[in-house]
């Protein structure tokens, strides 16, 4: 029996991999297993390579497993691709209709399973990704009864027969399988999970269900890898809590549609990748200066250009704390796991109300389409903040006179309106503008409002702005990251601790305004600093050195080959520095 173990599928994209790795790790994930899934796909609609490696475990995983335990392919490719991943002792799966062989018989045991021949003679062969599953299951040592609830909700709509007959090729798959292994048949079983209930989501999922549970009720966007899902989430449960999501023509339209409706009252949202964010600057830098609260997802991904729409990168740093033109107030976040991305979308709505200023929530493929089991969501921490917001009454208004909208207050964030309310008229602009909102080029209060806008940098209040692993007073080595590579850190930081080193672990959650005081002690008291990041400049190094200083002591472990960072990868890295 074993606690964890690491399971790919692949084949060419559109012959139903994604739904094989659906349905093998709900049923896993039912049983009370922790999960952590990764799909590596391509750009194209159909064909081409893919692959859903999903690792498995009686305790809490966050990361892709360094190796590979079974891997079931529907093409020789497949086994050519990622023969290298699997360990000494690993099983290939194969389907037999195509012949499948292995470079290397010592490593690893192949079992050609007629998938394709099996669900033909059961009706079609569309379902050789059921008996593809049913044959993992056996090896697993997993009952197949577990599969019934899960196939029923897939198929469920097309009929008792089809539900009946994906049951039937996962339980033939398995039987197969099971004659296959022999003797070997406790080869590779789990050890029984501990059966609690949790989710199984990806992070745009959760940013989804944040936005929601944090009062969104309106969606402007415009679809693009990897952040359509949010979009397609919020289509389906916007309308039943009142609100809608408005597929724009392009993502200018949806960045100031989404202004227009946040100035309106209504908490509102857009979503988009690095090319989509780049159309949205210009309207992102007049949500600053008319001081209008709006919430903007950025899943990173390769670029520059189109780059690598379906690769993992980490490279929109810069361009989101800098990317407009002119200076404003802004905040840029960086959840870690999806569990922080449900909570600091609701976060991110009370902020952009309470300071009035755009809030990006910065996520990266990874961490956007990667599946994680997440425990039970506490919506009873749900708070709805929406500061300076006047509810109540107006005083009367000299004559012709206008509500103090940009008002220079201490904070440097002034009272808010919503269009309508009596005595509540002010001037909305894009240029420099007077305390009501009328065109004003006079340098004093140029330098006022200017500094009025800024200052509220000064006061954000962030609940956890850096996350940290702390075991020392004085460490060896402090592991620094953002985002995703927080798992790969942990695992890295342990084997590192087993060799002697003592290591600490800083994963920035709050990109800008930079927590220097929770950083700056932490870099203080470590030899060397090592920056964990997927871009070629080491921008997060950079920020870090801008903010806290120190640069002599800080070293790059950079990865920009459109893969998340594996385990293995961080701790070698860091081992060379000792």
């Amino acid at each position: 029996m074993i606690s964890q173990l690491s399971w790919k599928v692949g084949g060419q994209q559109g012959e139903g991999i994604e739904s094989t790795g659906e349905i093998f790790s709900i049923a896993l994930n039912r049983l009370g297993y922790y999960l952590y899934g990764y799909r590596h796909f391509s750009s194209r609609i159909k064909g081409g390579h893919t692959n859903n490696k999903i690792r498995v475990s009686t305790t809490q995983v966050r990361s892709i497993a360094d190796d590979l335990d079974i891997l079931v392919a529907f093409d020789q490719e497949t086994i050519d691709f990622n023969f290298h991943e699997l360990r000494q002792g690993g099983i290939v799966i194969a389907d037999a209709k195509f012949n499948p062989t292995i470079p290397d018989e010592s490593r690893a045991t192949l079992y050609a399973v007629p998938f394709t021949d099996i669900a033909t003679e059961l009706g079609t062969a569309l379902m050789k990704n059921m008996v593809a599953v049913g044959a993992s299951s056996a090896v697993l040592g997993l009952d197949i009864s577990v599969y019934e609830g899960v196939v029923q909700e897939i198929f469920g709509r097309k009929g008792e027969q089809v539900v009946a007959k994906n049951m039937e090729a996962i339980r033939a798959g398995a039987q197969f399988m099971r004659e296959q292994l022999g003797d070997n048949i406790q080869l590779m079983q789990l050890d029984k999970a501990d059966g609690k209930k949790r989710m199984f989501m990806i992070g745009n999922d959760a940013i989804a269900l944040g936005a929601l549970a944090g009062g969104a009720r309106f969606m402007a966007a415009y679809p693009i890898t990897p952040a359509s899902e949010i979009m397609e989430y919020l289509i389906k449960k916007l309308p039943q809590f009142g609100g809608t999501v408005i597929q724009t023509e392009d993502e200018i339209a949806a960045c100031t549609m989404a202004i227009g409706a946040n100035y309106a009252g209504v908490r509102t949202l857009t979503a988009s990748a690095g090319p989509g964010l780049s159309l949205m600057m210009e309207a992102i830098g007049l949500a600053g200066i008319t001081e209008t609260p709006i919430v903007i997802v950025d899943t990173q991904r390769g670029g520059p250009s189109t780059g690598l729409p379906t690769k993992q990168e980490q490279s929109d740093l810069m361009a989101m704390i800098y990317g407009t033109h002119g200076e404003i107030p802004k905040v840029v976040m960086a959840p870690s796991t999806v569990q922080e991305a449900f909570y600091d979308m609701v976060e991110a709505f009370n902020i952009a109300e309470e300071y009035q200023c755009p809030v990006i929530v910065l996520t990266d493929l990874q961490l956007s389409l990667g599946k994680q089991t997440v425990e039970p969501l506490e919506y009873d921490k749900i708070e709805i903040r929406r500061g300076k917001l006047v509810t109540g009454e107006l005083p009367e208004i000299p004559d012709k006179g206008c509500f103090k909208r940009y008002e220079v207050t201490e904070d440097g964030v002034s009272p808010r309106v919503l269009p309508g309310m009596k005595n509540g008229i002010h001037h909305v602009t894009g240029v420099e503008h007077d305390e009501t909102g009328r065109p004003s080029e006079v340098a004093a209060n140029r330098i006022a409002q200017m500094d009025k806008r800024l200052r509220k940098l000064k006061h954000i209040q962030f609940p956890t702005p850096v996350h940290k692993h702390v075991k020392h007073e004085e460490a060896d080595l402090l592991i620094v990251g953002f985002n995703s590579t927080r798992g790969a850190i942990e695992e890295a930081m342990e084997r590192l601790e087993r060799d002697g080193i003592k290591v600490n672990h800083a994963h920035v959650r709050l990109i800008h305004p930079f927590p220097t005081e929770e950083m700056l002690p932490l870099v203080q008291s470590a030899k060397k600093v090592v920056v964990v990041e997927n871009n070629a400049t080491g921008q997060l190094a950079n920020i870090l050195k801008m903010n806290v200083g120190h640069a002599e002591k800080v070293f790059n472990v950079l990865k920009y080959d459109g893969n998340p960072f594996l385990p293995h990868e961080v701790y070698t890295k860091c081992k060379e520095l000792f």
